[in-house]
């Protein structure tokens, strides 16, 4: 049952894997194997000429093992079934969303290039485009989701930098506000900036959305990654990271991935098919709740502003929400209406009981924190005072409890303050 044509989650049990080829097992065993056997020395060679690019794949030629920073059995099966999300190509699994991140910029970007990036961003991310890869010769120009087309290009105008723009990086929804970046814009300010020589690419990071509630791909982006730690994930027991786009630039991607070493080992690929299989079930439940969390917080006289995809007031974010997002996610972040400290803030979160006071999301279980004190930390104060990441912000991940359970805890822990 290897058919393209069923849908995603039909297809997560069985997709790229032949139980023949392993005793009869249902499940892909874990290939626990640092190195791989070859039956002869032309074999071998066979499988180095492909994995080193020296050739091309033969049309009906599979790619060999060869040794597990290369490929394993459970990472290409499970990178296989992630393509079916996003209708990719190819995709490339890490050991750690950062990873995935870093190596993405380190292939694309060379001294010199400019890297256009959008704010607010996760904070680890945040600190690698300005506190190192600047390092190396590489400017970085940001922007916000209030910013068009004409105020982006005019920044990069002013720069003298213009012919040197070399990627688009976003993450949209922003984490923690969940403001909008616009990924059609994105990719017209790309093909802008594109010359004959050079493409220059639009790279998404979707974690936020998981692979359900938004597919950049087909908004223009050349690459979409993943912290495959939080939905795809979803049971916090694993770090993981994802890249998906199409074969060439993938081939570059996974050829840096080799050299850097950061590929993900075969218990991270076993504990990842296992969790796609129930991917979308989880991520529905997890909506739902969202929404009702979303509700009972907008109508709540100790809180306010609320940022949620289901209460956007604005119009051009409403307009960017109809045009490239699937669903309103799992992710409800809220002020305190208290004073402009973290006072507030820190007396609701010492008072949950049921949701864990934990950093990450996407999984089963629901948690809380301060984006302030905790995610955002290393962003400067003049960043998180312009982007809304103010000190009475907590961001809620919403997980599969049952929605009067969480929004019980809720409750009890704003009746405090």
């Amino acid at each position: 049952m290897n058919n393209p044509q069923l849908h995603p989650e039909s297809l997560m049990m069985s997709y790229g894997y032949k139980p023949e080829l392993s005793e009869g097992s249902l499940k892909c065993p874990i290939f626990q194997t640092s190195t791989f056997v070859f039956k002869t020395a032309e074999e071998g060679k066979a499988f180095f000429e492909v994995a080193y690019g020296l050739r091309e794949k033969g049309e009906i030629e599979e790619l060999g093992l060869i040794y597990s920073r290369l490929n394993n059995p459970d990472l290409e099966i499970l990178e296989n079934r992630l393509t079916l999300w996003d209708k990719a190509e190819d995709c490339a699994v890490f050991e750690s969303g950062m990873s995935a991140i870093t190596t993405v910029l380190m292939e694309f970007l060379s001294p010199g290039d400019v890297l256009l990036y959008s704010q607010p961003v996760y904070g680890g991310t945040s600190h690698f485009i300005e506190q190192i890869i600047t390092r190396f010769g590489i400017k970085v120009i940001s922007f916000d989701s209030k910013d068009s087309d004409e105020d982006i290009i005019n920044r990069i105008e002013k720069s003298g930098f213009g012919n040197k723009v070399n990627m688009v990086y976003i993450e949209t929804p922003a984490n923690p506000t969940n403001q909008l970046i616009d990924m059609v814009m994105c990719k017209r300010l790309a093909n802008r900036y594109s010359t004959e020589e050079r493409q220059t690419l639009v790279a998404v990071d979707n974690t936020y959305m998981g692979p359900l509630w938004q597919h950049p791909l087909k908004h223009g982006a050349d690459l979409v990654l993943y912290s495959a730690t939080k939905y795809i994930g979803g049971h916090s027991d694993v770090i993981a990271g994802a890249c998906l786009g199409p074969k060439e630039l993938m081939g570059r991607v996974k050829g840096m991935r080799t050299f850097l070493g950061n590929m993900a080992g075969p218990w991270t690929g076993w504990l990842l098919m296992r969790s796609l299989e129930t991917l979308k079930a989880r991520m529905n439940v997890q909506e739902k709740n969202a929404q009702n969390v979303a509700k009972f917080l907008i109508n709540h006289p100790k809180v306010g502003e609320v940022f949620y995809l289901g209460n956007i007031k604005d119009e051009n974010q409403q307009r960017i929400f109809d045009q490239q997002c699937e669903g309103t996610g799992a992710m409800v972040s809220f002020e305190i209406k208290a004073d402009k400290t973290e006072k507030g803030a820190f007396k609701f979160l010492n008072n949950l009981k049921l949701m864990k006071l934990a950093v990450s999301l996407g999984s089963t279980e629901s948690l809380a924190e301060h984006p302030a004190s905790m995610t955002h930390a290393g962003v400067s104060p003049e960043d998180r005072e312009k982007y809304g990441i103010s000190p009475q912000l907590i961001r809620l991940s919403i997980g599969v409890e049952h929605q009067d359970d969480i929004i019980g805890d809720i409750k009890q822990a704003l009746a405090d303050i």
